[in-house]
C-alpha cells in the first residue's frame, strides 16, 4: 500500500497522484528499444542506459561514472523517500571533466522503477549532463547535487515517454562562484511531478532552473521549485513556459527564498502560460519571500492564448492554421530551451519541441 499525499496538502494540491498504484501494479513488459534517444555530438561522452532502475551493462559506457550506494536523501519528500540509495554516482576532483557529453537514457517498460543519483564537483570541475526518459510506467528519480567553489553543471532533461508517471527530485547545493543549470522538457505522454531544492550556499553563487511543459489530452504536469540564497551576492534564474491543450493541467509553483544575510542577491522569476484550447488549464505561482534589504528581485507569471492577429496575418500569407500554431508555439517555447549551452543538446530539445507541436 502506497503512502502518498493527497491534494489537500498545499504543496501536492495540483498533482493527481491516484493512478499511481495501478501504475506501479503493472507487469513489466521487458522489451528495450532498439533505437534509443541519443544525441550525436562532438564531444562523446559516458553512456549509460537503465531499464526499470537497472543498469544494462551491455549497452553502456561508463567512463569514469560509478554503479553502488550514493549519499542522495529523499528527506520529508513522499515519492523521493520510495528511491532508496542505491544508483549512478558521478565524482570529479579539482579541474577535472568527463571525456565528453554524458548521457542517461532510463527506459520504463512497467510497473514502478527507483533510482538515485548523486553529482559531487570539486573545485572548478565542469560536466554536462542530458538524462531522456522513455517507455511506460512509473519512474521515480532522486538526485543530490553538490557544486563547490567555482565548479559548473549543465543537466538537462527529456520526458519523452508515451505514458504513466515521471517523478524527478533534486537536492542541490551550490558553492561560491560555482553555476548550476538545470532545464527539463515535458513533452511525451506521461504525466509528471517535478521538485527542485537548490541551496545558493557559496558567495557569488548561481543557478538557473527551468523548462517548457506541453500537455495535451488529460495530462497533468505539476513543476516545484525552490531556491535559498544563503551568501551575499547569488544570482537565480527561473524561467517556466508551459502549453496546454484539450485538457490538460500545467502548474509551476516557483519560490525564491533570500535569507538576511544574503545581500546582493539577484533573484528573476518569469513564468508564463499559452492557452491551446479553452478546456485546458494553466496554474503559475511565482514567489518572493525576501529578509534582507540590498536585493534585486523581480517575478512575473502571464497566461494566455495564441496571438490571433498573428495566425490572422499568417493565414493571408498562406501559412495553414496548424502550421501558424505550431510556429507561434515555437516562439513561445524555444527562449526557455535556448538556455541549453551545449548545441546538440540545445538543437536535440528543440526538435523534440516542434516534434508535440506536429
Amino acid at each position: 500500500m502506497l503512502d502518498l499525499p493527497s491534494h489537500r496538502d498545499e504543496a501536492w494540491r495540483w498533482s493527481d497522484l491516484s493512478a499511481l498504484p495501478e501504475i506501479a501494479a503493472h507487469a513489466r513488459r521487458e522489451v528495450v528499444p532498439e533505437t534509443l534517444p541519443w544525441i550525436d555530438c562532438a564531444h562523446e561522452g559516458p553512456r549509460l542506459l537503465f531499464v526499470d532502475g537497472a543498469l544494462n551493462a551491455e549497452r553502456s559506457d561508463l567512463a569514469g561514472i560509478e554503479i553502488g550506494a550514493v549519499s542522495a536523501e529523499g528527506g520529508d519528500h513522499a515519492l523521493a523517500r520510495m528511491v532508496g540509495q542505491h544508483g549512478w554516482r558521478l565524482k570529479l576532483g579539482r579541474d577535472q571533466a568527463p571525456p565528453g557529453l554524458v548521457q542517461i537514457v532510463h527506459v520504463s517498460t512497467g510497473g514502478a522503477d527507483h533510482l538515485a543519483a548523486e553529482i559531487s564537483l570539486d573545485v572548478d570541475a565542469q560536466a554536462s549532463i542530458v538524462e531522456s526518459f522513455v517507455g511506460a510506467g512509473w519512474t521515480n528519480r532522486l538526485t543530490g547535487i553538490t557544486l563547490f567553489k567555482g565548479a559548473r553543471l549543465m543537466l538537462a532533461r527529456r520526458l519523452i515517454g508515451d505514458s504513466g508517471f515521471v517523478s524527478l527530485v533534486d537536492r542541490a547545493t551550490v558553492g561560491e562562484g560555482a553555476s548550476l543549470t538545470v532545464t527539463t522538457l515535458a513533452a511525451g505522454g506521461a504525466d509528471t511531478r517535478l521538485d527542485g531544492n537548490i541551496r545558493l550556499a557559496g558567495e557569488g553563487a548561481f543557478a538557473e532552473a527551468g523548462g517548457v511543459l506541453l500537455g495535451r489530452g488529460r495530462q497533468r504536469h505539476d513543476a516545484n521549485l525552490v531556491i535559498r540564497h544563503e551568501q551575499p551576492g547569488g544570482t537565480s534564474r527561473q524561467i517556466w513556459r508551459s502549453a496546454a491543450d484539450d485538457h490538460a493541467i500545467c502548474s509551476v509553483a516557483a519560490r525564491v527564498a533570500v535569507a538576511r544575510a544574503a545581500q546582493k542577491t539577484d533573484g528573476e522569476q518569469s513564468l508564463k502560460g499559452l492557452l491551446l484550447s479553452r478546456t485546458a488549464t494553466i496554474n503559475a505561482k511565482p514567489e518572493l519571500e525576501i529578509f534582507a534589504d540590498d536585493v534585486k528581485c523581480a517575478h512575473g507569471a502571464t497566461v494566455g492564448a495564441l496571438d490571433r492577429d498573428a495566425l490572422f496575418y499568417m493565414a493571408s500569407r498562406g501559412v495553414p492554421l496548424a502550421e501558424a500554431r505550431a510556429l507561434l508555439t515555437r516562439a513561445f517555447v524555444a527562449d526557455s530551451i535556448a538556455r541549453i549551452g551545449e548545441e546538440a543538446v540545445r538543437e536535440a530539445f528543440l526538435e523534440q519541441a516542434e516534434a508535440w507541436l506536429r
